[in-house]
């Protein structure tokens, strides 16, 4: 039994439920030892007079709260609309829509989902793929079915057809700044590697990289993505383009599948990664794992826990790249979760021997 439940001295449902309680301190003894939360999280059945930041206030219908709603978001809390297996969570001006399965324990497990800490839509998310009763199955009832996890609504239509597969373990990743970067790697016999070149400008001259990027992968037998300028890349042919969850709004996915051309889409929890599945990509990013420099990230660092519920929950459906903040001396125990691939920065650029530095890291992928 977990060893951080806390549930007893703290305001989880307004008005105070001691059912729902010990529903939730039920739920969440059977989830894991997983860090108590410091976000102050309550479930109102009951819109509450002065709502604050902490509080998710659960109702039927939207339209019958229209004024209301607006002024709860206002005040900083979040609204769950919630009906006919379907629920929507309204929070930070963001619309998370589900469509699944609504147990009746599923208020109390989205309690224990958030006591985990996990974000209010991952833990959304958790708590529509529970079942009624599963914690009575197993010590350990985390969901890890995916066929009893929700669908994101509201999403653009996917491509007719899928994006073409690549291996399902993708191995070291370097991920690396310049066409001189991606040359000297892929000589070095590294397999997969991307080009995340920040700028778009001059366009020719980022047209030029690319397409030797291109040229070095077909020379040296080797995937190479091309992070972000997806335009450029399906113009020049390359193997694969990386994308983040924004941009699969704007990028002309259909045209890429047809190319044939991969697609790897960034995801930073659940949420995300349903989110992801749905345009049914070549592979997964699982990040960040551990925080990292390299960019600004939209969440806090994943770890190496919840890396390995991902992976269990995916393995097998499509390949996965666990991501940020990985060197040498943590990919031992990222690769201990089950993962295939493991996208590394600036264990390769900032190394004082970079060919050594890729010698070591390849070798971890054979211990």
């Amino acid at each position: 039994m977990t060893q951080s439940l806390t549930l007893k001295g703290r305001d989880l449902f307004w008005p105070p439920a001691d059912e729902l309680t010990e529903a939730t301190e039920r739920i969440r003894a059977r989830l894991g030892d997983w860090p108590p939360t410091h976000a102050p999280w309550r479930i109102c059945l009951t819109a509450p007079d002065e709502p604050n930041g902490g509080d998710l206030i659960v109702i039927a219908d939207a339209q019958q709260h229209g004024a209301q709603m607006a002024r709860w978001l206002t005040q900083g809390a979040g609204v769950i609309e919630a009906a006919e297996n379907k629920a929507t969570l309204h929070l930070g001006g963001e619309k998370y829509g589900l469509e699944g399965h609504l147990a009746e324990d599923w208020i109390a497990a989205l309690a224990a989902f958030l006591d985990c800490g996990f974000d209010p839509h991952d833990a959304l998310v958790l708590a529509l793929a529970w079942r009624d009763g599963d914690e009575t199955r197993a010590d350990d009832a985390f969901p890890s079915d995916l066929a009893h996890f929700p669908r994101v609504t509201g999403l653009p239509a996917a491509p007719a057809q899928p994006f073409a597969r690549c291996p399902p373990k993708l191995g070291l990743y370097p991920v690396l700044p310049t066409a001189d970067w991606v040359e000297r790697v892929v000589g070095f016999g590294v397999k997969t590697v991307q080009l995340r070149r920040k700028s778009a400008e001059p366009v020719d001259e980022l047209k030029r990289e690319i397409a030797r990027c291109v040229a070095a992968g077909r020379a040296h037998d080797a995937q190479v993505f091309i992070n972000d300028h997806w335009r450029a890349a399906l113009e020049a042919g390359a193997y694969g383009v990386h994308l983040g969850q924004e941009d699969v709004h704007t990028a002309d996915l259909s045209a890429l599948a047809a190319a044939g051309i991969r697609l790897g889409l960034s995801t930073h929890g659940f949420y995300e990664m349903l989110k992801a599945l749905h345009f049914r990509p070549s592979y997964i990013a699982l990040g960040a794992v551990f925080p990292t420099t390299t960019k600004v990230m939209p969440t806090a660092p994943q770890g190496l826990r919840r890396l390995a519920r991902y992976v269990r929950l995916l393995d097998g459906v499509v390949p996965l790249v666990a991501i940020g903040g990985i060197d040498r001396q943590v990919l031992p125990d990222v690769l201990a979760t089950g993962v295939g691939c493991a996208a590394v920065v600036r264990a390769v650029t900032e190394a004082a021997d970079p060919a050594a530095a890729v010698s070591a890291l390849q070798q971890a992928f054979t211990q």
